[in-house]
């Protein structure tokens, strides 16, 4: 391997596309080799402009001219919700390891077997869900999974955006887009959030959703949406809606018997209130505001990936872990059940007693479920059916 990793990137439709792409340019250990865009009106769009990331990249007219490039290591995926996870598995099954912006897929079969092929060949897959190295997230999760906190009984999560009605010329990112996804605004952003309450708490028990059309014109596009995940002695609630004023209070929050942590908002964040029963080390009985470091979105999780590929450190997040989240994402939107689910519980974990699945109406959904279990074979690359 050289000095510098070579990466490319598949897909330029992602919200974050951009964003990502200047995080690898701006690596001094990374030489971006290339970037493919499929749709040639979105290519003509940004190709060679001079004002955006895209200016500074060579578009090639073939992924596999990085794909099968054995001095390539890693790959972006940045394709829209739409494209994404046939990107990613064309990325895995070419040997490389593989950014993949979220969320993964609206498959849960297809992903799961992309995951078990990098399992077995031994490269990594980092969904990038950008909050694994925000300072104020690391904090509160060090203090939840140390016991500083107590048993933590309920976790409240707050993530609303605002966007367009209809999307911007050659993206996917209106509501008019997230009309094609069970769950909507959810299934966009909820990953992020899912991904926090999952490493504190794990996986849940039982998963209810209520979804709502509350404001928008496109119809069917369900853009207030709240998650409720019930564990055996907690639980943890997570909403999002797609028009919220801006700024956004985007607020984390962990309650435990011997401590509360809260952090609004939590982009941009510059402190969390922790609040305790009693002294503990350097943090006082009752409120304490507690300083945090501003980090860029992804800029220190890619910069981990970089020294995972190296062999300098381990990954931030295992792969069970990010099947784990996609799992969680899949049935707080609906994308598990009925038939699948009670399957998924029966394979994994064996039959323990009685086990209660039904399929959802478009407005609320109630799960009882242990995991999905490992999908064998292999799919010929194809764009995820809405």
């Amino acid at each position: 391997m050289t000095d510098k990793l070579r990466m490319a990137q598949y897909g330029t439709k992602h919200g974050h596309a951009e964003g990502v792409l200047q995080i690898m340019l701006d690596h001094p250990e990374v030489e971006v080799v290339g970037v493919y865009e499929p749709d040639e009106v979105r290519r003509q769009q940004i190709e060679n402009d001079a004002n955006q990331s895209w200016g500074k990249v060579e578009f090639v007219d073939d992924p596999y001219e990085f794909l099968d490039d054995p001095t390539v290591d890693c790959v972006a995926s940045e394709g829209s919700n739409k494209e994404s996870l046939a990107f990613t598995e064309e990325i895995v099954s070419a040997g490389k390891h593989v950014f993949y912006d979220k969320p993964a897929g609206n498959d849960y079969n297809r992903f799961e077997n992309i995951v078990e092929i990098a399992r077995t060949q031994g490269t990594m897959i980092q969904m990038g869900y950008m909050f694994r190295k925000h300072d104020g997230f690391e904090r509160i999760a060090n203090w939840a999974r140390s016991g500083f906190l107590g048993h933590i009984f309920q976790v409240r999560a707050h993530m609303s955006t605002n966007v367009p009605e209809i999307s911007p010329e050659g993206m996917q990112t209106g509501r008019d887009a997230y009309a094609h996804f069970k769950g909507g605004i959810m299934y966009d952003l909820g990953g992020h959030m899912l991904d926090q309450v999952v490493w504190l708490l794990g996986r849940p028990n039982k998963v209810t959703h209520f979804f709502q059309n509350a404001a928008s014109e496109t119809q069917g596009v369900m853009d207030n949406t709240l998650g409720v995940l019930e564990y055996g002695n907690a639980l943890a609630t997570v909403d999002i809606s797609a028009m919220e004023a801006r700024p956004m209070a985007r607020r984390f929050e962990v309650y435990g018997t011997k401590g509360t942590a809260i952090m609004e908002p939590f982009e941009p964040a510059d402190t969390v209130k922790l609040t305790l029963e009693e002294d503990q080390g350097e943090y006082k009985k009752g409120i304490n505001i507690v300083k945090i470091e501003h980090r860029e979105r992804y800029v220190d999780t890619f910069a981990e990936l970089v020294r995972n590929i190296k062999g300098e450190s381990e990954p931030l997040r295992t792969l069970d872990h990010e099947l784990l989240v996609q799992e969680t994402l899949m049935r707080v939107t609906g994308g598990l059940a009925g038939e699948a689910l009670l399957r998924f519980s029966l394979l994994r974990e064996g039959v323990r007693g009685k086990v209660y699945c039904r399929e959802a109406p478009s407005h609320s959904m109630t799960t009882a479920t242990n995991a999905p279990t490992r999908a064998p074979g292999r799919q010929h690359p194809q764009a995820t059916p809405l």
